[in-house]
């Protein structure tokens, strides 16, 4: 079995330092020229002659909502082989209030397989404060691969449904379910590539990181301005490693480190949703409603419990579905991206202790884009092609079985729903074309990252990590629970990235927002 374990995380949660410039002379880094992208003339400077036509293109947009324009742009499969074919993606633009921006601010809200024109169009405040919406063009788009974009498609939805959410054969770790497991994932695999329409080979994160520069030229930016979140840290980070003298200002709000390995990524998310885990039985032990009781250490065991009762017992819901371990893991899950979450997964919780079904499953569907019997978009199918193209192969059945002795140490009650057999990627129809290494970014200027501490989809380490290879990495600390810190509530962050973003104010390497 190839072992190429991925990143758990689905959406985001919307869902080091500078040596070799001191952080005082980027500081006076002017403000953005004043202009709105449409009307300016796309920026090619320093583009290969076969790119010129897809720098060149010129935007055609319409009115597609209140305060919002729409347009699509043309850009290669294979940015080495031009003629290999094209793809589309779909753009949203949310012009400045101020009538006046500053510039075009990119966003990517995660993923990877978040599609950014739905959200901004139904969310736009989730994903940007007011004053960014008063100072830039904010600009969202659907990466390659993914929702309005060409998109890679797999499953119907009454196949997706069984993908997800049927509970195989046999006993936990048995080899009739591994088989069953790995069967389905086979069948997965080979969907992809059969109604995809050949695209899968160039949904990479490097394809798409290219794409946004395609993007800054036609909205006429001579610099990207970014705001990347969760894995739209790694996206943005690859851009910074490819083009860094044509970063702008750009922050990237719960970091990813580019360094690590799929196993290690795997281990480090499992330990962070466990600790995650732990604050929340903390939090859930003061309230009325908790289905536990004890200490910390007597609730999470007895959780321990829960779960493996369900596993062995499914609950059947209203609609028929049966809750076993994997789909309750995939609820407490969803829910630990936020502490708002929190109410909803003491609910579901107490729920199936008393045998019921219903409220895991509305955080599983959450978490899997699953809308009454429909999905929102193809995140899930997505997110699977970009993360087997990304991580490369890692090892044997021995190393996979070295990860799980180690997630049973330091994860003990994820480690039984979070690695082993059914990883798609093992029969991904093209190998995978990513690297793991550090990213430095030199020549750019100034990259703030954010790391929350409690953070569990992308965990502050990475952040940290992330910081300090980037040659000009400003590190901001968010203290506290959740995915994410920007427009979460904390002033203190959401003000640094601001100020960064529109004045151009550097915040202080180290900043730390309790």
């Amino acid at each position: 079995m190839s072992l190429r374990r991925r990143l758990v995380t689905a959406v985001a949660g919307v869902a080091a330092l500078a040596v070799a410039l001191s952080g005082c002379l980027y500081a006076q880094i002017p403000p953005i020229a004043p202009g709105n992208g449409a009307s300016l003339a796309p920026q090619t400077d320093g583009v290969p002659a076969e790119l010129l036509p897809y720098y060149g293109q010129t935007l055609d947009w319409e009115e597609c909502g209140t305060g919002f324009d729409c347009t699509r742009v043309t850009v290669p499969r294979d940015y080495a082989d031009p003629s290999v074919g094209e793809l589309e993606l779909a753009v949203v633009r949310h012009r400045a209030t101020s009538g006046e921006p500053i510039g075009s601010l990119l966003t990517n809200p995660g993923g990877p397989g978040a599609a950014g024109v739905s959200l901004m169009k139904q969310a736009l405040s989730v994903l940007v404060d007011d004053r960014l919406t008063d100072a830039y063009d904010v600009i969202g788009f659907d990466p390659r691969g993914v929702g309005e974009s060409t998109a890679v498609t797999c499953y119907d939805p009454p196949q997706l449904d069984a993908y997800l959410y049927d509970i195989p054969p046999g006993a936990r770790g048995s080899e009739e379910r591994e088989a069953a497991l790995d069967q389905r994932a086979s069948e997965f695999a080979q969907a992809c590539e059969a109604r995809s329409d050949g695209i899968l080979p160039y949904i990479t994160t490097d394809n798409s990181a290219r794409d946004m520069d395609v993007l800054r030229a036609v909205l006429g930016d001579p610099q990207l301005n970014y705001l990347g979140f969760s894995y739209g840290t790694f996206l943005g980070a690859t851009y910074a490693g490819l083009f860094p003298e044509r970063v702008g200002r750009m922050v990237l709000d719960g970091g990813i480190d580019p360094s690590v390995s799929g196993t290690d990524t795997s281990l480090r998310q499992a330990v962070g949703f466990e600790n995650s885990l732990r604050a929340f039985m903390a939090d859930c032990l003061d309230t009325n409603e908790c289905p536990f009781a004890g200490s910390v250490d007597d609730a999470m065991s007895d959780l321990s419990a829960l779960l493996a009762r369900v596993d062995a017992r499914p609950i059947p819901a209203a609609d028929g579905r049966q809750l076993g371990g994997d789909s309750l893991m995939t609820a407490i899950t969803a829910a630990l991206y936020s502490e708002e979450s929190w109410p909803y997964l003491r609910a579901a919780l107490s729920d199936a202790r008393d045998g019921r079904a219903d409220v895991a499953f509305q955080l599983a569907d959450f978490y899997n884009g699953r809308i009454g019997d429909e999905y929102d978009g193809n995140t899930m199918e997505a997110f699977v092609a970009y993360n087997c193209m990304d991580y490369p192969d890692e090892g044997t059945d021995a190393d996979l079985a070295a990860l799980q002795q180690k997630l049973d140490a330091q994860a003990p009650i994820v480690a039984p729903y979070w690695a082993g057999a059914g990883d798609p990627c093992a029969s991904w129809p093209v190998p995978p074309t990513g690297v793991r290494e550090p990213i430095t970014a030199p020549g750019s200027p100034p990259i703030v990252v954010i790391g929350t501490t409690g953070d569990p989809a992308t965990p502050y380490d990475g952040a940290v990590s992330l910081a300090s290879q980037l040659e000009q990495g400003v590190l901001v600390t968010n203290v506290g629970e959740g995915h994410l810190g920007y427009n979460k509530g904390n002033a203190c962050v959401t003000d640094a990235v601001d100020d960064y973003l529109i004045n151009g104010t550097i915040p202080e390497d180290g900043l730390r927002c309790g």
